[in-house]
């Protein structure tokens, strides 16, 4: 088979069914098609981090942090916002176009060849694939670490083949139950199936009901995690919400670290990537305190209360926790009249996340993202107006049409937030980036 050119590769992958909708939990699939390409996450160690909030924070933390200690580390993330390439990052760069194009024609090559000879019964998921195509560039670029961010859950995340020996859980809430489970301890129980005998765990603060799930875990694994085990003591923050943190573990004392990354929730994230690289450093990798600090205060993630084209705040909160961090944070750092611009996917809590993000804005721009699982926007209007006078919301059938809104009612003084998901925010940056916010303004006007 000819080598698959970009654009090729996308209709290829997207044939294989969406990746939430078409998902299919379980590792067998995953471990034949790395077995047949070699077993590429052999060739280096990785760092496995799950949760339901804050996991690609702390990944693009500790990735930061290892790039400040000059260690060759790939760091697989996901969603993507505009390009799949920006899942995989090599060195702090997005892979390019034409070597993903060529990493996953091999992988294209090597399912195939699987389910002709009868090993599988369906070619590997959009999710797999991706995975495998990930962990063969990350050989092929000859890094010493991969910071992998589970897709969904853990137990039965395409992740988990690579047999991390360090991870990571971030805060677990409600999210996905539909593939995870109803309650909140069977969410926690697939999240703590990545603690393995052998592996060197590090949790973060949890409830009661979650902690006792992750701890019985352990026990089972005889594990002897680190639970909470950072301390932080808040110096101040700008009024942008940029916090600086004087943060303390049982091996050092990290003092006025200036945070990257908005938010007071980005303190939790940043104590469990500090204590990453503290238990990657006892495995052998060379990263000083100086690297620790470094790379936290150069952290970069996109679609996190970040800041785009025209001061638009971005934000992909897509579940109550997320939606609640959001929240502390408008009411913590804007003042300003806000608009929010709205767009969720039909499977998540959106009568829960209605009620933390929609009481109080000036104007509520509904919309709907270019995705099959998105809400209408009939049915978030009808959720609206259980918490807004209906003058207050807006309706707009795609996101073009509710940039070009949100942009004629927000007065100069104004805050607009993007926020719901982030499939929305990926279409409503790109849509910023190829085109002037002028034109948005002519064509409304």
């Amino acid at each position: 088979m000819p080598p698959m050119e970009f654009e090729e590769t996308l209709a290829y992958l997207l044939s294989l069914g969406h990746e939430t909708l078409a998902i299919k939990l379980g590792l067998r699939n995953t471990e034949l098609l790395l077995e047949a390409l070699g077993n590429p996450q052999r060739d280096y160690e990785s760092v496995q981090i799950a949760g339901t909030n804050g996991k690609g924070s702390t990944a693009a933390m500790l990735d930061s942090i290892c790039r400040a200690a000059r260690i060759p580390t790939g760091l697989y993330t996901s969603p993507h916002l505009r390009s799949v390439t920006e899942r995989i990052g090599i060195d702090g760069r997005n892979i390019s176009e034409d070597r993903f194009a060529q990493f996953a024609s091999v992988v294209r090559e090597a399912a195939e060849d699987l389910l002709a000879q009868g090993k599988i019964e369906a070619l590997p998921t959009f999710f797999e694939h991706l995975t495998a195509i990930a962990l063969l560039a990350f050989r092929e670029a000859n890094l010493r670490l991969a910071i992998l961010e589970t897709g969904l859950g853990g137990r039965l995340d395409a992740t988990t083949v690579a047999g991390a020996k360090t991870v990571a859980i971030t805060p677990v809430s409600l999210d996905h139950q539909e593939h995870l489970g109803e309650t909140i301890e069977e969410i926690a129980f697939e999240k703590a199936a990545i603690i393995r005998p052998g592996v060197a765990a590090i949790i973060a603060t949890q409830s009661p009901e979650v902690l006792n799930v992750i701890l019985n875990r352990c026990s089972e694994c005889e594990v002897a995690a680190t639970v909470a085990g950072c301390r932080a003591l808040e110096l101040g923050a700008t009024p942008g919400g940029l916090f600086d943190v004087t943060f303390e573990t049982s091996k050092d004392r990290y003092e006025n670290v200036h945070l990257a990354l908005r938010g007071r929730h980005q303190v939790t994230n940043a104590c469990l990537a500090i204590q990453l690289a503290e238990s990657l450093r006892s495995r052998g990798f060379a990263i000083s305190k100086t690297a620790i600090v470094q790379g936290i205060e150069a952290t970069w993630h996109a679609g996190r209360l970040t800041f785009g084209s025209h001061s638009i705040l971005f934000d992909g909160a897509h579940n109550p926790g997320a939606a609640r961090v959001l929240r502390e944070y408008l009411d913590e750092f804007v003042e300003e009249p806000l608009t929010l611009v709205f767009g969720a996917m039909s499977d998540k809590s959106l009568a829960a996340m209605a009620a933390i993000l929609f009481p109080g804005v000036a104007c509520l721009i509904l919309t709907q993202p270019d995705n099959p699982r998105a809400a209408s926007v009939g049915s978030l209007q009808t959720l609206a107006e259980n918490f807004l006078q209906r003058e207050k919301i807006f309706a707009v059938p795609n996101v073009i049409e509710a940039l070009k809104k949100a942009r004629d009612v927000t007065p100069p003084h104004g805050q607009i937030c993007v926020t719901g998901s982030l499939y929305l925010i990926g279409e409503a940056s790109h849509a910023l980036y190829v085109a002037s916010w002028s034109e948005f303004t002519k064509e409304s006007s």
